[in-house]
């Protein structure tokens, strides 16, 4: 059964909140990044920067500390500020299309690794070590795990009932989005809301894989029995239908020493091939897929006597594009590192895909159909793994929000 923790929350001000939190430091260009650093002394990227400047000369460890340096920096100069009672947070992001609510908890390392916290992804053993380090050094973390719960209506009613009170931050962003958050520390409450969690059976991650698997590696190199932080872990929890699921699209930059004809002629095999000229194609259901090539857009539906799966792997539109088209025709093995493959987000549109090749940037594009949140538990369930960059999943967080301290 889920077990989720109260925990003293590290978190700006009120009236600097807009001003410190950002978005992963990922997200933003060169340019953006420098002027964020350059004109915002309040920018949490000041935390995860530190020294930008000169990043390629500083080694791992040493970037680790400055972290760690300026972190407490931002504490002295009460930029940052540490709840005093162990607290839950309810956090509601508005966004141009979507709206998410969702509880910031710890939960448990135990829970993860005894399979409670279902996962869905491999992780990749560098990353999850370089996370590790990172937490280990800097003493926290500000990027909570996305993890799912079944549709409850009683949490859902005591969300509810929590968000029409005055929200302790409200604020917006330079993405047009508007963040709240209500802090929930009345142990009554929080007790009661713990029971709930512990009638749930799993939780799923949707988004936060190495981080977790870091935040288990973490605590079993953990010393100090004192510190009961590092056997929890930083998570928003969500009801799984309040999740937005996109698609990653693919684009290859050559056909594998295939004509067009060729090709074509192998797809025939497997799907029913309509082309429809200029014409965007968005595929409206499993195992229908676009494609954009030379010049002109296809409609790809998987044959029936090809619908027959033994697993939910098999089932995945990512996996049946992998196993019949990218793998046997354009030799295209390794999904992850393979640099004659790249990914767009279905949050974009087709058109970019379209623009990319047309632009002679690559030579063929597939758009796919999103997966849903049954097919991600399916494969939970049963201890298999999504092809790389099948999903993206929101909502996104913004760093220094919810500091939770290590």
């Amino acid at each position: 059964m889920a077990k989720i923790v109260p925990f003293k929350a590290v978190r700006p001000t009120r009236d600097k909140v807009c001003l410190v939190t950002c978005r992963s430091y990922e997200e933003y260009i060169n340019a953006e990044l420098a002027a964020q650093l350059d004109f915002n002394p309040l920018s949490f990227l000041h935390i995860l920067k530190p020294a930008y400047s000169n990043q390629n000369t500083v080694s791992y460890e040493k970037r680790y500390k400055l972290v760690s340096q300026k972190y407490q920096e931002f504490k002295k100069e009460l930029i940052l500020i540490k709840d005093k009672k162990p607290s839950i947070y309810i956090h509601k992001i508005v966004t141009k299309t979507h709206s998410f609510t969702g509880i910031i908890v710890g939960t448990s390392i135990e829970d993860y690794r005894n399979n409670i916290i279902k996962k869905h992804e491999d992780t990749l053993a560098f990353r999850v070590r370089l996370l590790k380090e990172y937490m280990n050094y800097s003493e926290f973390n500000t990027e909570p795990v996305l993890m799912t719960y079944p549709d409850n209506k009683t949490i859902e009613n005591w969300i509810y009932n929590c968000t029409q009170k005055l929200a302790d931050f409200e604020f917006s962003t330079t993405k047009k989005e508007i963040h709240y958050l209500w802090k929930i520390d009345d142990e009554l409450e929080i007790n009661w809301i713990q029971g709930i969690f512990e009638k749930i059976k799993n939780l799923y991650i949707a988004d936060g894989h190495h981080r977790s698997e870091a935040s288990k590696l973490l605590s079993e190199e953990n010393k100090d029995p004192e510190n009961t932080a590092k056997d929890y872990l930083l998570s928003y929890l969500i009801s799984e239908n309040n999740i937005k699921i996109y698609e990653f699209n693919r684009l290859i930059k050559d056909l594998n020493g295939l004509s067009k004809e060729d090709f074509l002629q192998k797809l025939n095999e497997t799907f029913i091939v309509e082309i429809k000229n200029q014409q965007p194609f968005q595929p409206i259901e499993k195992h229908q897929f676009g494609m954009y090539l030379d010049h002109e857009f296809y409609s790809l539906i998987l044959k029936p006597e090809y619908c027959i799966f033994e697993t939910a792997l098999d089932s995945l539109d990512t996996q049946i594009l992998y196993s019949k088209v990218l793998l046997p025709l354009l030799n295209i093995q390794d999904l992850r590192n393979d640099e004659r493959i790249e990914y767009i987000s279905g949050k974009q549109s087709i058109l970019e895909v379209k623009r990319k090749i047309d632009e002679e940037e690559f030579e063929i594009g597939f758009i796919m159909f999103p997966s849903n949140i049954q097919e991600i538990k399916d494969l939970a369930d049963a201890n298999l793994v999504m092809p790389p960059k099948s999903t993206y999943i929101e909502p996104k967080f913004r760093n220094g929000l919810v500091i939770y301290e290590l």
